[in-house]
């Protein structure tokens, strides 16, 4: 098992913990998961940031395409960074009306729950890293990416709110781990394939010259 996936167990694991001893509905999953979205979103950012090669195939803005360049990069990550930041936002107000923190203990629980997120996805990051150096990532494919593994699973607990009990926290957080697991996994594996993919073409691509320069060279008597 990798150090990421660890660390989402544990996470994951410590977060039912805490909902179960403090007796949390449903509802105040929302909170610790909010927070780890934050985090998504800024490792998001930062990895789109750090990009040295990308390529913008199919990605548009305005319906103009966004040139592979260093301002069509920083221009996507502010945009991102703007409208996934605006979402939260908004999510955070819809919290504190639901489920204000008031307690120093809640908030200790939640501190505690941003560092374990925080840990697990550095990890993740830095594989995707490593594959980004590699290869040449889409850069609308990183950008869209986050929204895929955050969105759905907080749906499933925003109508699910209102449960309450240890048997309701159990399966959401299960749901949510499963969820965190393959996703997590899906995002290294997007990574190390794209990379893989950009190897294979700069390799194909240096054969036909190899062939070519050999063959000038007898031509010519080298």
């Amino acid at each position: 098992m990798n150090a990421s996936s660890r660390n989402l167990l544990l996470s994951n694991g410590a977060t039912l913990a805490a909902a179960l001893l403090l007796h949390w509905d449903v509802g105040w999953l929302l909170w610790p998961y909010w927070i780890q979205s934050v985090i998504i979103g800024w490792y998001a950012r930062k990895r789109m940031l750090t990009l040295a090669r990308f390529s913008t195939d199919g990605f548009t803005s305005n319906d103009q395409p966004v040139p592979e360049t260093e301002q069509g990069k920083r221009s996507t990550a502010n945009f991102f960074a703007l409208h996934y930041g605006g979402f939260h936002a908004g999510y955070c107000a819809f919290l504190v009306a639901g489920h204000a923190v008031g307690e120093l203990r809640d908030i200790l629980v939640l501190v505690a729950c941003g560092v374990s997120f925080v840990l697990s996805q550095r990890e993740t990051y830095a594989a995707q890293h490593r594959a980004d150096v590699r290869g040449k990532p889409n850069l609308g494919a990183l950008m869209f990416t986050p929204y895929l593994r955050v969105v759905p699973m907080h749906l499933a607990i925003i109508l699910g709110g209102n449960a309450s009990g240890g048997f309701a926290l159990c399966l959401f957080t299960g749901l949510k781990t499963v969820s965190d697991l393959l996703l997590d996994r899906i995002d290294r594996r997007m990574a190390v394939r794209a990379a893989d993919r950009t190897e294979s073409s700069m390799v194909a691509a240096t054969i036909p010259r190899t062939v070519a320069d050999a063959a000038a060279r007898e031509g010519t008597g080298a």
